[in-house]
């Protein structure tokens, strides 16, 4: 394998640079998109061949950026499935619903994407010191493929984060710093580090490759589906690297003729008051003048996304749309999910329901749209979310009948519907 990739064109200025040159952004500061010889893969390779090959991401291979095969760090991501889930899909009023579960992935987190493609270009072009800011999820994924590697990680996040996010990271070897401030905070301070200590910066959007394997969850669903499309996609958005990352690949799969022109629409879901959702219903080509909100979901509150304009572009492209939820319709659904599906959602996936059903109160989607919404993460990563009165029952003693009430009690609990 010698691979397709041609280059890397600025999605500002449509600057075009050499592919095998070490380069994050354009001179003019604007994010870097992978561009490849489509017609070259045509003819290399087809659904059909790809079908056959081994359930991850790197199915995909011919429409990611490394060269060779050797250089691939990988730990079996990708290709999560696709679960039809009937009961939510009737609650929020669609007539299909299928939860796309990242949460399966190494590190429980769709950001194994993101690393693994990342990180397997970057170490074959030679670099090998990376700056990860995060809210958790991502620092902890970029320190697992960062020690697959062989490659030295420094990640950055909030002191208010769930333990887990920094002492994933801790554990796989990764340079841990907590700030004692918020999101913003934390990504302009290991920033301005990067700058100094000669890191790469690989904060979301910062660098072309990140969005290369978000992608590969676009081919997915569709592969996933039959190559049939849903109506819908509805993404939990942070720095949006896969909103982008779909929009782009729907592109090139249309062009290798594996797909036609029509496109599913692509949602955004952000905490009430997101930037984004904010931008996107005052018309604006960029994110302007949103607050930081504190919030259960911290994966959807960007203040503004370093390649905002490309994530709008993409909605408005898609026909799509952008709906911000409160933190108790957050809550009520991670319960009634887990409750009536069995599925551990992420308040990010959680906030993908309400969104959904948001959008059908809207007039935006009805009984007969078949929608995908993405879990991003395993609930597991947020244990600081769930309680409930469960019994203790000492060592010498026996569940009573006060035991199993108080059981049942803790079992029926869930946060209560703000819709009543």
């Amino acid at each position: 394998m010698s691979g397709f990739l041609t280059g890397l064109e600025c999605g500002r200025c449509a600057t075009f640079y050499p592919g095998d040159t070490p380069r994050a952004l354009c001179d003019c500061g604007g994010p870097l998109l992978a561009r490849y010889d489509l017609a070259a893969i045509r003819a290399a390779v087809t659904p059909a061949d790809i079908a056959r090959r081994a359930p991850t991401m790197w199915r995909y291979r011919e429409l990611l950026p490394v060269r060779e095969d050797a250089s691939i760090v990988t730990m079996m991501e990708g290709f999560t499935p696709m679960i039809p889930a009937p009961k939510i899909a009737r609650k929020v009023g669609v007539g299909e619903l299928w939860v796309k579960d990242e949460g399966v992935n190494p590190t429980g987190t769709f950001k194994a994407r993101g690393a693994s493609a990342s990180i397997s270009r970057w170490k074959e072009l030679g670099v090998t010191r990376f700056a990860q800011p995060t809210v958790g999820s991502g620092g902890h994924a970029w320190a697992a493929y960062g020690a697959r590697a062989g490659v030295e990680i420094h990640t950055a996040l909030p002191v208010d984060c769930p333990d887990l996010g920094w002492k994933g990271s801790l554990i796989n070897g990764a340079h841990v710093y907590r700030v004692d401030g918020t999101v913003g905070d934390a990504f302009r301070i290991l920033s301005e580090a990067a700058t100094r200590y000669g890191w790469l910066n690989a904060g979301a959007g910062r660098e072309p490759y990140r969005v290369e394997g978000k992608k590969t969850m676009g081919i997915e669903i569709i592969e996933q589906l039959g190559w049939d499309l849903p109506d819908a996609i509805l993404y939990p958005t942070g720095g949006g690297v896969g909103i982008m990352g779909m929009w782009k690949v729907f592109d090139e799969l249309e062009e290798l003729g594996w797909m036609g022109s029509k496109r599913p629409r692509l949602v955004s879901v952000q905490v009430a008051g997101g930037a984004v959702v904010k931008a996107f219903h005052e018309g604006l080509d960029e994110c302007s003048g949103a607050k930081h909100v504190d919030t259960i979901a911290p994966g959807i509150m960007v203040v503004k996304p370093f390649s905002d304009f490309l994530i709008l572009r993409a909605l408005r492209a898609t026909n799509g749309w952008a709906v911000g939820v409160p933190d108790d319709e957050i809550r009520h659904f991670m319960a009634w999910v887990n409750r009536h599906e069995g599925l551990f959602l992420s308040p990010e996936g959680a906030a993908t329901i309400a969104g959904v059903r948001r959008m059908v109160a809207e007039g935006q989607l009805g009984p007969a749209s078949r929608v995908v919404v993405f879990n991003t993460a395993t609930g597991l990563r947020y244990p600081h979310l769930v309680d409930g009165p469960v019994p203790i029952v000492p060592g010498n003693g026996t569940i009573d009948d006060a035991a199993v009430a108080r059981a049942r009690t803790a079992a029926l609990m869930g946060h209560p519907d703000p819709a009543g």
